[in-house]
């Protein structure tokens, strides 16, 4: 079973291809994602890297965390459900 992870502190120009050939070094990646802003198009600095299975996670866990990508330090662990928020309420007061 696959396992996803969160990886902070991405580097703004890095692209996702970059992201997955870094990853594989650590096992097979299954998916590499970078979270992009709407309104500027451009990188939000986290994404998202799925391995194959828990000890390829565990094993880019170890090799990347706290460790320098393209001039950032890196923050890696196992990614949580996004939890529900409340609705938002886009009226403006007048």
């Amino acid at each position: 079973m696959s396992t996803k992870l969160y990886v902070g502190g991405i580097p703004y120009t890095t692209t996702e291809a970059a992201l997955r050939d870094a990853f594989a070094k650590a096992g097979a990646v299954t998916s590499a994602s970078i979270i992009i802003d709407r309104m500027t198009g451009r990188s939000k600095g986290f994404g998202f890297v799925e391995m194959s299975n828990e000890a390829e996670a565990d094993a880019a866990i170890n090799m990347f965390n706290g460790q320098d990508f393209e001039g950032r330090k890196l923050t890696v662990n196992i990614a949580r459900p996004l939890e529900p928020r409340a609705p938002r309420d886009n009226r403006r007061p007048m």
